[in-house]
């Protein structure tokens, strides 16, 4: 019975060791993406300007991101940890949900890229709706967002280049 509990109590911290390895992984992504709160006014390729806020909500687990792009309504996405990967929720305008990850990540990103894994309020993979988001660190007061919008089976990208409001 000893020997059963020993090697019960083993697995349990091994298997914890290993949750904990995995999660600290996508930790490194969303510590890159925590850099980003605070204050931003951005400009897409087209000269069309936007606004963005970040803040840490849920004890710091959660990074919300509301943006304003051009006199359209705010849109509110969730950023957080899921394993090694970075996982969104997007709260669009377009009254869908689209929920992206980004891959396993290795180390703390210059760049994390997320692809669409599913959404709610989209009657099926063709409706109209977000598909991906590229955000590339620049540097501390610089950083890209990259939005695809897919519809009818076709992508249409738009880039915001953002500097940190002083």
């Amino acid at each position: 019975m000893r020997n059963v509990t020993l090697l019960s109590a083993s697995l349990a911290l091994a298997l914890s060791a290993g949750s904990a390895a995995v999660q600290e992984k996508g930790q490194a992504g969303f510590d890159k993406l925590k850099t980003l709160v605070g204050e931003w006014e951005g400009q897409s390729e087209d000269g069309v300007p936007s606004r963005a806020s970040y803040q840490l909500i849920s004890g710091g687990t959660a990074l919300m991101e509301t943006y304003e792009p051009g006199g359209e309504p705010a849109m509110v996405t969730i950023y957080a940890v899921d394993g090694d990967r970075v996982a969104l929720t997007h709260y669009c305008s377009a009254n869908n949900q689209p929920r992206m990850e980004s891959p396993p990540i290795e180390e703390e990103p210059q760049r994390l890229a997320f692809a669409f894994t599913g959404g709610t309020n989209l009657a099926s993979a063709d409706t109209p709706h977000i598909d991906s988001l590229v955000l590339t660190f620049e540097d501390r007061d610089r950083f890209t967002q990259k939005w695809s919008w897919k519809e009818e089976g076709n992508d249409h990208f738009t880039t915001v280049h953002f500097i940190r409001k002083k």
